[in-house]
């Protein structure tokens, strides 16, 4: 028992130690002044655990600049509009642009494309995104209403993806989630990053359905925008 005991304290120990894992838990959510939704059709929903420390989508904003989508956060936000919807074989694309790398934070936060949207803004949401950091890794991560992952806890890298020359520089990434047959692939700069098949997708305790509303999805404390969102048959 002592033994044991002593592995798990040294594990904790060496978790609240790693910097990148102590910045994450330390690291308290913004509040963006005038925030919401100023886009006409377009709704937002912070994730449950902002939800339940009383962050709302005031928190963060969404607003346009031009023709691109103007995100600030803020929680971890899901953005969408009833409206964009995908079904069958299809795939979904933007570009991000994150003008200032970190310039929020002291460590990347992700952003990307969000698919397979159903019941959204309820408790019983459903949906799909794959995201990618400006130090060249992404992950791929869902809610089924409750939080799921897919490759592993921690982001992958691929050469694919841009890298920031360093905080406070520009990067941008495009990204595109597909659904072709039964498969559902991320492409990141047009490069296939990740890819499942839809049976590990579409289970109990994930997706209802790869068909749904698409969006795009902002991690917390993070500002960039959006171009070119658009949805095409395969």
């Amino acid at each position: 028992m002592r033994r044991v005991y002593g592995i798990a304290l040294a594990a904790a120990i060496a978790l609240a130690l790693s910097p990148m894992v102590g910045a994450r838990m330390q690291e308290a959510n913004r509040t963006i002044a005038g925030g919401g939704i100023s886009v006409p059709g377009w709704q937002g929903s912070v994730d449950a655990s902002a939800a339940k420390r009383g962050a709302s989508v005031k928190d963060a904003k969404l607003s346009k600049d031009g023709d691109a989508l103007h995100v600030q956060t803020g929680p971890a936000i899901t953005y969408w509009s009833p409206a964009n919807k995908a079904s069958g074989d299809y795939t979904v694309k933007a570009t991000f642009n994150e003008p200032k790398y970190m310039s929020l934070n002291d460590h990347p936060h992700p952003y990307g494309i969000m698919i397979a949207g159903n019941d959204m803004g309820t408790a019983q949401e459903s949906s799909l995104y794959c995201a990618a950091y400006g130090n060249g890794t992404f992950i791929v991560r869902g809610f089924g209403p409750q939080p799921f992952q897919m490759g592993g806890y921690q982001p992958q890298k691929n050469d694919a993806i841009h890298k920031a020359a360093g905080p406070g520089q520009p990067v941008s990434q495009e990204i595109a989630m597909s659904v072709k047959g039964d498969t559902v692939s991320c492409a990141i700069n047009g490069t296939v990053v990740a890819s499942y098949p839809k049976s590990e997708l579409v289970a109990a305790g994930k997706l209802k359905s790869t068909d749904g509303v698409y969006g795009i999805r902002f991690s917390h404390n993070t500002e960039g925008t959006v171009t070119g969102l658009s949805m095409q048959k395969n």
